[in-house]
């Protein structure tokens, strides 16, 4: 199977509702465990997506939240952060950290990076938008399966 042929199969089986209702109980997990285990030099999933570990605040407990996300690097030291919540219902959690507390860090590649996070909206959301389905198109499918927008972040580096 061409490496073409496998990453469509990948999309398809990503878009399924058994994905959904496993992937985000797995796949963070194990992100954050090798993650750890590596010292930040190892990301599983970014061998599919590029992603990121986001190390936020809480955003009522203040405390450091880390989380393994899929990412649309743009260069120039800027990010996009996709907040699907694998199509489920509720927004997730990481971007109520970010509205609240917008200044974070990033593992990107093993560089620990502070970045500043803004959520887009208007024209500027819809140029990310069109991006990140053609750089992901199951985001489409996230989208079309719950009733709020789906938050996009920019991440710029501070």
């Amino acid at each position: 199977m061409s490496r073409r042929a496998g990453l469509r199969l990948v999309q398809r089986v990503s878009s399924t509702r058994a994905f959904v209702k496993i992937a985000p109980h797995v796949f963070p997990a194990v992100d954050r465990a090798v993650h750890r285990m590596t010292r930040g030099r190892v990301l599983p999933s970014a061998r599919l997506l590029p992603g990121v570990i986001l190390t936020s605040r809480g955003a009522r407990s203040g405390q450091p939240r880390a989380v393994p996300l899929a990412c649309l690097h743009r260069g120039a030291g800027e990010w996009i952060l996709i907040g699907s919540n694998f199509g489920r219902p509720g927004h997730p959690a990481w971007s109520a950290n970010l509205l609240r507390h917008p200044e974070a860090e990033i593992s990107w590649r093993g560089e620990t990076i502070p970045v500043r996070a803004r959520l887009l909206d208007g024209a500027e959301r819809a140029e990310a938008w069109r991006a990140v389905l053609e750089f992901w198109p199951p985001y489409a499918t996230y989208q079309s399966r719950v009733r709020r927008e789906i938050r996009l972040f920019s991440l710029t580096r501070r």
